[in-house]
């Protein structure tokens, strides 16, 4: 019988702010270095990186039209 190894879970989309943190926790994840490559965390929240620089919002659009 073959050995298949599991994946590692994704992590939360939103931090919980629990004590003790959860082990999917995405805070957590990102100190110990165990978050999936294209991740990171902002306000909390798991955000996926984009290597595209700043996105325009709607909202400058809008008054530069």
């Amino acid at each position: 019988m073959s050995v298949v190894s599991k994946s590692p879970k994704m992590p939360k989309k939103k931090c919980c702010s629990d004590k003790p943190a959860c082990k999917r926790c995405p805070l957590r994840m990102m100190k110990e270095g165990t978050l999936p490559e294209g991740y990171t965390v902002k306000k909390r929240k798991l955000v996926k990186v984009d290597g595209k620089g700043k996105k325009s919002s709607s909202k400058s659009s809008k008054i530069a039209a």
